[in-house]
């Protein structure tokens, strides 16, 4: 359950400059998509063939009972697998309208993507349909989303979240992964999913300059071309100590864009048009956001021993 904390004047004051719901609108040619979708799709599509695993085994010597009905009674002697050759399915797939599903793009530009591609790139939806249909949705998303993050602007929406997105969820959670006792968060243990937050938790719980900090809820998302995105950390730093009180951010262990997988960093691009056309512009500037390997890092983007700040962190 939420603590005392929730309800300070810190996090109330972060909490009513974040809260905002936005849709995002995105224009671009559809030309440039096909082209950039084709010569992706043919330099990396790669479909597994389909897989059949034979397994040969012989049976127990003097078998109870209840052994003769299970598995039980068998012994694994030989294992084998073997990839099926290319074969005209009986499933029949809707291939186009399945690739538009799963992309959001038109038949229309769906049927021209599959149209310019190399015939042998094509060829290996006989391979395994299932594999060939998911691996060219994921690339062209990929591409799809490339274009976009540069034509994507954010518009806010009437409505907030409820306080009700904080507790919905707290039963039967793994609380093996739970923190000791914390006294700057809303909750009085956070669940963390890494090394890396369980560090960040300890930092901020023992930090002098936070005042008050939140794992966000799984409910506050921003929309995103490659999924919802639910930022991190709201950090409230006490007023005076930092640059920046209100913060929102990511915490990562790498900071290379090359080593973060491309929809965590297209939806990271994503985040920040969207506290910087959303958040940033109803605050005049007093919430950030950014993406941190760490605490020290932070501090160096927060600004110590500086002016007013309030900080978000996810």
């Amino acid at each position: 359950p939420l603590n005392t904390n929730f309800y300070k004047k810190e996090f109330q004051e972060l909490w009513a400059k974040i809260n905002r719901k936005a849709i995002y609108r995105v224009k671009f040619d559809s030309d440039e998509l096909v082209q950039k979708c084709v010569s992706a799709l043919n330099r990396h599509l790669q479909v597994t063939p389909l897989q059949y695993m034979i397994q040969a085994g012989e049976q127990k010597d003097n078998l109870a009972d209840n052994l003769f009905h299970g598995n039980d009674g068998f012994k694994k002697t030989q294992t084998k697998t073997e990839y099926g050759k290319p074969i005209q399915s009986r499933v029949k797939y809707d291939l186009i309208g399945k690739i538009s599903e799963n992309t959001v793009l038109t038949r229309k530009t769906s049927t021209a993507i599959l149209q310019k591609i190399q015939p042998e790139v094509f060829e290996q939806f006989k391979k395994n349909p299932e594999h060939f249909i998911s691996e060219l949705s994921r690339i062209v998303t990929e591409q799809k989303a490339s274009i976009v993050i540069e034509r994507l602007t954010y518009d806010e929406i009437d409505g907030q979240y409820g306080v009700e997105i904080f507790t919905a969820g707290q039963i039967g959670q793994d609380f093996s992964r739970a923190t000791e006792k914390l006294r700057n968060h809303i909750y009085d243990y956070v669940i963390t999913d890494s090394i890396v937050e369980r560090n960040f938790v300890q930092d901020l719980d023992t930090s002098r300059e936070v005042v008050v900090y939140a794992k966000l809820p799984r409910g506050f998302m921003i929309p995103t071309p490659v999924g919802d995105y639910c930022p991190d950390w709201a950090i409230s730093f006490r007023a005076g100590s930092v640059r920046q009180i209100y913060f929102v951010a990511e915490t990562k262990g790498t900071m290379s864009s090359m080593e973060l997988r491309k929809t965590e960093k297209i939806k990271i691009d994503c985040a920040r048009k969207f506290f910087q056309e959303i958040v940033q512009k109803a605050n005049e500037n007093h919430v950030n956001y950014d993406v941190v390997p760490d605490y020290a890092k932070l501090m160096d983007i927060v600004g110590a021993g500086s002016t007013q700040t309030e900080i978000m962190m996810r």
